[in-house]
């Protein structure tokens, strides 16, 4: 199976004032990915607030970004809910539309609380696709779901035939390397956590991730794999610490889903506001905020447009 090289987008729903899904700006926002040295897409997850959205929009959104993806440009659809049902259908949707892959996290309702839960969970998602790479989206602070990952990889080896990987978005280095290291590093570990992706290379193994911020910062998150790859130690540290710097600020204001979302603005693709119950910057956080990234020199790193 095809692992994932280089480092996939994890992109923000475009949305008009009233919060209705705009398709809009998608062309455009798959180009600049792609022009600023991003491998793919992660669609519909928790930066695009893929569980506030219904069915259909999350249909459309997926039939959008496939249909501007530039050549060789990885569309993987994120297709978790909290009814099974819902993920069978999108899954199968997603292979219908011509996505590369398909993921999905536990849901946040029940919350999964043992590992053969979330094997069956997953392998009626993974079945509805069979001819697509499943990833499972481990991120436990959102659903609850602290389960150990060595374990879970034991359980669906052999079980899930489409299953590739996790996009591992949790704290713990060591779990993401043995995960890594598990029967001679079999499956694709995808890193999920943008101010440590510098040590996951430097565990020896980590060749792809799925990022948040890659939507304004990419062109710093790129350029770290490309550091380590050049053996240049010091520049890789030094825009892993500017990595840093700028998830400091982001965390500010309220995060990567509202504060990120509205940086897209700043730096010249408006993709409209959070849904409720998310809440939005006003102008006087957005003008903070944006004093803040130019302190520390963010708009002459960021993603160009």
């Amino acid at each position: 199976m095809e692992r994932i090289k280089g480092l996939v987008d994890a992109p923000f729903t475009p949305m008009k004032a009233n919060g209705d899904v705009n398709l809009e700006p998608i062309p455009a926002y798959a180009a600049m990915l792609a022009g600023n040295g991003l491998k793919g897409v992660f669609v519909n997850g928790s930066s695009g607030e893929g569980y506030m959205l219904t069915s259909d929009e999350r249909k459309a959104l997926a039939e959008a970004w496939v249909k501007s993806a530039p050549k060789g440009f990885k569309v993987i659809v994120h297709v978790g809910s909290c009814c099974l049902r819902e993920s069978v259908e999108l899954a199968a949707h997603a292979k219908a539309i011509g996505a590369w892959g398909i993921g999905s996290m536990a849901p946040p309702f029940p919350k999964i609380g043992r590992v053969e839960e979330l094997v069956l969970y997953c392998e009626r998602i993974a079945a509805a696709a069979p001819e697509l790479p499943f990833y499972y989206y481990h991120i436990p602070a959102f659903n609850g779901a602290f389960l150990p990952m060595v374990d879970f990889l034991k359980a669906v080896d052999g079980r899930i035939p489409n299953f590739a990987g996790i996009k591992y978005t949790f704290e713990s280095l060591y779990e993401y390397n043995q995960c890594r290291l598990y029967a001679g590093g079999k499956f694709d570990m995808l890193h999920g956590q943008d101010e440590t992706y510098l040590a996951s290379l430097a565990q020896g193994g980590a060749e792809g991730g799925i990022c948040g911020t890659t939507n304004y910062n990419g062109r710093v998150q790129v350029a770290i794999g490309e550091a380590w790859e050049q053996g240049d130690l010091e520049r890789a540290r030094e825009l892993q610490n500017f990595s840093q710097e700028v998830i400091n600020v982001i965390c500010r204001y309220r995060g990567n889903i509202v504060g990120g979302k509205r940086i897209m603005k700043l730096i010249g693709l408006d993709l409209g506001p959070n849904r409720i119950p998310w809440r939005n910057l006003t102008d006087e956080e957005e003008a903070s905020m944006k004093k803040e990234l130019e302190a520390i020199g963010f708009f002459e790193r960021c993603n160009i447009i």
